[in-house]
């Protein structure tokens, strides 16, 4: 493992797995799942929708991010002042419509560059508090894992986690807990959007990054792991999966899928097609077309599993660096 401090991006849409797959790495020796970590002052300031860490708390009581949220803040300031600072970076310089701007033109100004320097002291504010040697971060908004490479102490990897459109739309139908609901047209176009952009991320840095469908990881988990840890230069050793179970401690995830606050023995699903007896005809043709033409491309058909072998845009078998 390179001696700077590993930093995995989950790039995608929401709704993809994220939050299963963050927490089952969280598991490995010096691995860290810090979740969807660009709401962290969104969400401790209440302009958020959950202010609580995975491990229940506040993240202002949270014995980790009450210290974290202190980085960068100016002597004598508010944390809601910082964070309404923050909060303006990200809006102008790192949403998904950025993407394209990062990636050519870099920490191109002041404001971007304060962003990038805040975000690799986070980074390393959370190694050095937690002894972790990779973290990973779900945050999945593209212009954020633009801007990985700007971010001082840290070398980064991408995982360019995809799921089929129509099990998306599933997730999506019905509120969870603090999560809203939303279209199936409506999920469908983000997920378009957001996995284009993850896709210009993965070709600017094939070396470094990886494309993985969730199907695949469902069909096999201990497997996805291995390839996963491999990935990053981490000992397989390490997976936590066994017999497609993995034993869930409490975290420290920002936000993510309400399942994030699931501890004890944990058994991974083998199938994700509850989407063939909850969508409506008219909600999975607007998934598809939607979805056209990465639907295919990614391995997606009418009528086929969801775990069918998929292909990379370049041909690769998914699940291989790219």
């Amino acid at each position: 493992m390179s001696e700077r401090l590993a930093v995995v991006c989950v790039t995608g849409w929401c709704r993809n797995g994220s939050t299963i797959i963050g927490n089952v790495l969280g598991e490995v020796p010096g691995f860290l799942h810090v979740g969807e970590l660009h709401f962290l002052w969104k969400n401790a300031t209440g302009r958020g929708v959950n202010d609580r860490c995975g491990c229940g708390n506040p993240l202002t009581r949270c014995p980790l991010w009450s210290e974290i949220l202190r980085i960068g803040l100016p002597p004598g300031g508010s944390l809601d002042a910082h964070a309404a600072t923050v909060i303006h970076r990200q809006r102008t310089r790192v949403r998904t419509r950025h993407t394209w701007r990062v990636l050519r033109r870099g920490a191109y100004d002041a404001d971007t560059r304060a962003h990038a320097a805040l975000m690799g002291a986070v980074y390393r504010g959370v190694a050095e508090r937690t002894g972790a040697r990779v973290i990973v971060d779900s945050t999945k908004i593209p212009g954020e894992a633009a801007l990985l490479p700007h971010v001082p102490g840290v070398t980064p990897y991408w995982l360019h986690l995809v799921r089929d459109p129509r099990a998306v739309a599933h997730s999506w139908r019905e509120p969870k807990e603090y999560v809203y609901a939303m279209s199936a047209a409506r999920s469908t176009a983000y997920w378009h959007g957001f996995n284009l952009a993850s896709a210009a991320i993965t070709r600017r840095h094939p070396r470094r990054s990886l494309f993985l469908r969730y199907e695949e990881f469902a069909a096999d988990p201990a497997g996805t792991v291995d390839a996963l840890l491999r990935f990053v230069g981490a000992d397989p050793a390490g997976n936590p999966v066994r017999d497609r179970t993995v034993a869930l401690r409490q975290n420290h995830t920002v936000t993510g899928n309400p399942d994030r606050f699931r501890t004890g023995p944990t058994r991974i699903r083998d199938s994700d097609d509850a989407w063939r007896h909850t969508l409506t005809r008219r909600q999975r043709l607007a998934a598809t077309a939607l979805a056209w033409p990465l639907f295919t491309r990614y391995g997606y058909r009418n009528g086929a599993p969801s775990g069918a072998t998929s292909r990379q845009d370049d041909g690769a078998p998914a699940g291989t660096e790219r």
